[in-house]
């Protein structure tokens, strides 16, 4: 699967795995070393996300019902937790940098197919 930017253009991932079962989004990306250039992780249902346990800062975009962007964290670095927006549906992780160079903001909608 890919994930694009709709409102920017641009492609945000050309590989996107689905964490959508209660054990595979309880393991998420724990366990890697990283997460390459053009992957990513679409995980749902979902509304706040942790990095306890990890090795690498993530950019991380929550996404409403319609697929927009209703809030972002970048780099969030090990250890963390991020706050839950009101209206995430889903959480799409992505390698740190990712977000600026796609040039996504709040209210764009992502694509994932």
């Amino acid at each position: 699967m890919r994930a694009i930017d709709a409102t920017s253009g641009r492609e945000i991932a050309s590989r996107v795995a689905v964490a959508d079962t209660f054990f595979s989004r309880l393991k998420g990306l724990l366990g890697r070393e990283e997460l390459p250039p053009g992957e990513a992780m679409w995980i749902r249902p979902c509304r706040s996300v942790h990095s306890f346990g990890m090795k690498f800062p993530i950019d991380v975009v929550f996404l409403d019902r319609d697929m927009r962007v209703v809030a972002m964290t970048k780099g969030l670095r090990p250890g963390r937790v991020s706050a839950p927006p009101v209206k995430s549906q889903s959480v799409l992780e992505l390698p740190v940098g990712v977000l600026d160079a796609a040039a996504t903001v709040i209210g764009n909608r992502i694509e994932i197919t």
